[in-house]
């Protein structure tokens, strides 16, 4: 899996840029007969690699539904989010943060699908020979990690668990590249971070923690995820029903044959091609994540269940911990007024 910038979140001084582009994206979203007419939608997409990018490369969602589809490659989920405010993108894919960070500003955007449950493609590695074996090891230790990022959360949340506060650990604010620097100088004990940095580090460290770990610990998971703007989702009720089935199928695929997803197959080229990463990573980099079943989705765990809903208390506390951080003013009191399981519903109901 490549670099990817998907998982840093908004920055203060862009936040303020949200508020001016929703009363662009309301004005643009009010005329719903024209979505609908139209039959055209611009999608966001980035770096992870899912089973979706299979289908995306064959289109399999403009041949299924009629609608000419254009497919648009961000380099991070804040970029998508604010294409999604400008008008200019009505489906994208952005991360758990992103997309609370979005939610808090008042963008018209619904999460609608669990493109993958983060899992173990995120990890916490402490370096061999630092004494650091648990958590609760990096007390008075240097830990570096992507501040303001679903890595940085987890980080934060492990450590509180772990019964530390953030000032008995020197968490140190670093993007990917510079943390393999300093692993490679022996600047810091320990690192939370992804691929390409996390497989490159391991190799003289070892994986303390995981992002899947913490979340079944806190019940407070990280994730990407599908968002669509409300209005348009409204006013194309049976391209969202079909699309969610392809994103269905793609990962149920994925589930029962992993090992055909692979860079010598059909689907894991694609994975690697529409991704632009490297054939040879891509099933070792599918097996870190989880990607739930349609039931799984609806269900209490991720998108159903309203403010009791795994999702809506994940974007809660991703937003009150973006508060703390400062990118964000103020937060909402509920998410899920930016979470619907409809379209996996509606999806299931037309097998």
């Amino acid at each position: 899996m490549k670099t990817s910038t998907r998982r840093p979140v908004l920055m203060s001084a862009l936040m303020r840029r949200f508020a001016r582009a929703v009363a662009a994206v309301c004005a643009a979203s009010a005329m719903t007969g024209a979505f609908a007419a139209d039959k055209e939608v611009t999608l966001a997409y980035q770096d992870m690699m899912v089973p979706w990018r299979y289908a995306q490369q064959l289109d399999e969602a403009g041949k299924e539904t009629g609608y000419k589809i254009s497919y648009r490659k961000f380099g991070g989920g804040g970029d998508v989010i604010r294409a999604m405010a400008s008008g200019n993108v009505q489906i994208g894919e952005a991360g758990s943060s992103p997309v609370a960070a979005g939610l808090s500003q008042g963008l018209p955007i619904q999460l609608f699908w669990i493109l993958d449950n983060i899992n173990d493609a995120e990890a916490m590695v402490a370096r061999n020979g630092s004494g650091i074996t648990t958590v609760a090891d990096l007390k008075g230790k240097r830990l570096g990690v992507p501040f303001v990022s679903t890595s940085h959360f987890h980080a934060l949340l492990a450590i509180k668990k772990a019964g530390l506060s953030p000032t008995d650990v020197k968490v140190l604010n670093m993007r990917p590249a510079e943390i393999a620097a300093a692993w490679e100088r022996g600047d810091i004990d320990a690192a939370y971070i992804w691929n390409p940095v996390l497989s490159k580090i391991e190799a003289n460290g070892k994986v303390v923690t995981t992002s899947g770990k913490i979340a079944a610990q806190t019940d407070l998971a990280t994730f990407d995820g599908f968002v669509v703007n409300s209005d348009w989702a409204k006013a194309n009720p049976q391209f969202m029903t079909t699309f969610v089935k392809i994103l269905a199928k793609g990962d149920a695929d994925y589930r029962a044959h992993p090992d055909q997803w692979t860079g010598a197959t059909a689907q894991g080229k694609a994975v690697a091609d529409v991704t632009g990463g490297t054939a040879d990573d891509v099933k070792a980099s599918l097996a870190l994540y989880q990607f739930p079943t349609p039931e799984e989705q609806a269900s209490s765990k991720w998108l159903g269940g309203g403010s009791a809903s795994g999702a809506a208390k994940s974007l809660l506390a991703t937003a009150d911990f973006l508060k703390d951080q400062k990118t964000l003013q103020s937060t909402l009191p509920d998410y899920s007024v930016g979470v619907t399981d409809q379209y996996v519903k509606a999806a299931m109901a037309a097998k």
